[in-house]
């Protein structure tokens, strides 16, 4: 019998095996201070393009002082125990209200994460003999949500409605000839990698020809589209035809937690059946209350999406009228296409955030295919004209040296914690790959 460790340490997995040269500058980074447009990294400041605080609200005036004054009444214990069992408060109910009505629901229940909440959620919605249809390009949460599933399951090809009726069809015949079971259709108000929006009105639309439930993850659409911020429902005219509407507090709200919204008798048995929220300790009440503050603030405040989205396309023509690729985004979150490999990218990047002090994030393989490079970049409300253009000519003259093959090293370099070296990048820049 072997041990069980020993895979893990012969294998540390496709990202785990850079850890030594990464971790701490690629992977794991530390940003102080506070939160902002602009932080530390690693004793300078850099503009950050990293961070999900859409609307500016994580370290806005008001939310500080609300997060501090519920901090020093309440303490981060209250209410003990999971709220099924002492944990519950007029607060977290106050908040499951105002959340329902601005996602025009007939309830909501408040969920501690999201990743971990729309997991417990589709378990809880769904049994052995239901089927669930979904997009290709949904965020991992859903996919770990689906292996919990004992049922089948079918996805379609991202945003490809001939396909997800494809699907429907091979759902709803199965469900036919096993003669039980019902369907639910699975896909997001903003896909957080590429930008794009989910063709959710388009979904609705298969309800007259299928018969089926549908969820919408919405963690990026919530806040920050639609008239008054309601998420990607509101904007594409289609809020009603969303079954379960779900958003995390992580992004717009720059806070913890997260929602589902949708029928009071749905959302009353998720409440007693969801077992990630059962058997778990409630929301402490700083971060309750903070969230109504949030909330109020994302409803009564235009001028923070007005701005963030002001930014997000100045950012978006900048970098298209320099020729870069940024794909079919309709929304705020802006992805940059690129080729090259991993050393490539890291050392790009590296670039960036030394030379040029901005610090943006890249995705690469085994996230993507080989040979790709995705910078994600995220604005915000708080960024200003002036980290946009600085932005703009750091990107033009790195993509240049990248083209060039000037960053196709030896090796990954070197940041780890243990090892920083002063001039290593310099030198290593001096070194091209051997051909």
């Amino acid at each position: 019998m072997a041990d069980i460790f020993e895979k893990l340490q012969k294998n540390a997995g496709p990202l785990g095996q850079h850890r030594k040269r990464a971790h701490g500058y690629f992977a794991f980074p530390k940003l102080e201070g506070p939160i902002d447009s602009h932080m530390m990294f690693r004793g300078k400041e850099v503009i950050v393009w990293s961070l999900n605080n859409y609307l500016g609200l994580a370290n806005h005036p008001e939310i500080r002082k609300t997060d501090t004054e519920a901090t020093a009444e309440f303490g981060l214990a209250y209410p003990m125990g999971a709220r099924m069992m002492s944990g519950n408060s007029v607060h977290h109910e106050q908040l499951e209200r105002e959340l329902a009505e601005f996602e025009h629901k007939e309830d909501a229940i408040l969920l501690n994460y999201g990743y971990q909440g729309i997991m417990s959620a589709i378990d809880a919605v769904c049994g052995r003999h239901d089927v669930v249809v979904y997009d290709a390009e949904s965020h991992a949460c859903i996919i770990d949500g689906l292996r919990l599933h004992p049922g089948h399951r079918y996805v379609f090809k991202h945003n490809d409605m001939a396909d997800c009726e494809k699907q429907l069809e091979r759902a709803t015949a199965l469900i036919e000839k096993q003669g039980a079971g019902g369907i639910l259709v699975i896909t997001e108000g903003v896909f957080g990698m590429a930008g794009d929006q989910g063709l959710m009105k388009e979904i609705v639309d298969l309800k007259k020809k299928f018969e089926f439930r549908l969820l919408v993850d919405d963690a990026h659409g919530f806040g920050t589209l639609g008239a008054t911020g309601a998420g990607a429902g509101e904007a594409q005219g289609c809020q009603d035809g969303i079954d379960l509407y779900f958003s995390t507090f992580a992004k717009s709200m720059a806070s913890i937690g997260a929602f589902l919204a949708g029928p009071k008798d749905i959302i009353d048995f998720i409440r007693y059946n969801i077992r990630s929220q059962i058997f778990a300790k409630s929301l402490p009440m700083p971060i309750v209350i903070g969230n109504l503050k949030r909330l109020h603030m994302l409803r009564t405040m235009p001028e923070l999406r007005e701005k963030l989205w002001y930014n997000a396309k100045k950012l978006q023509s900048g970098l298209k009228a320099r020729g870069f690729d940024i794909g079919k985004t309709d929304s705020v979150v802006t992805p940059v296409y690129m080729k090259g490999g991993v050393i490539e990218a890291s050392a790009m990047v590296m670039d960036l955030r030394e030379n040029y002090n901005v610090f943006a994030s890249i995705v690469v393989y085994p996230v993507i295919p080989k040979g790709h490079i995705i910078y994600r970049l995220i604005p915000s409300a708080v960024h200003s004209d002036e980290d946009i253009e600085i932005t703009l000519r750091a990107f033009e003259a790195t993509k240049k040296k990248l083209d060039a093959g000037e960053y196709q090293l030896d090796e990954l370099p070197d940041m780890a914690d243990d090892d920083i070296n002063g001039g290593r990048f310099g030198y290593m820049l001096e070194k091209p790959r051997n051909k």
